[in-house]
């Protein structure tokens, strides 16, 4: 398993699909590349002072190490975005946080594969909106 280091692949797996947890969030989005799994793990300065956000993102880097290889596809990227909470809340928990999100996020895919449907950016675009009517415009008369 690699590590995630560019802003590019960030930006790329954040439009991908995404699971919650009290802890952290999972987003994961596949490539078309036949590469192992990468992962990213990113927490933001509202999380904390330095020393508080290397805390999580070490605690995140040691869930995912802890994980079975089987949850992690290949050819697939992740990134775990930490919360505050990650600091507290109990490691055990955690990790089944972790394989929770996995299997949502494997059945999020399984879906969106039967359907034909893409990341959230590109359904955004595929929207049919109705046109939307000016309502200063007074081409109707009463």
């Amino acid at each position: 398993m690699d590590r995630l280091r560019q802003r590019a692949d960030f930006l790329a797996v954040a439009n991908g699909a995404r699971a919650n947890s009290g802890a952290f969030t999972v987003q994961s989005r596949r490539r078309e590349d036949l590469g192992p799994a990468r992962v990213g793990f990113t927490v933001t300065k509202k999380n904390g002072t330095a020393t508080e956000r290397n805390r999580i993102r070490r605690r995140l880097r040691e869930l995912v190490k802890r994980l079975d290889a089987i949850s992690m596809r290949p050819h697939h990227d992740y990134v775990l975005v930490g919360r505050r909470d990650a600091l507290t809340r109990d490691f055990a928990a955690m990790l089944e946080d972790l394989r929770s999100a996995m299997r949502r996020l494997d059945q999020a895919k399984a879906f969106s594969s039967e359907v034909g449907t893409g990341s959230r950016k590109e359904n955004a675009s595929k929207k049919n909106l109705a046109p939307r009517r000016n309502p200063n415009d007074e081409t109707v008369k009463r």
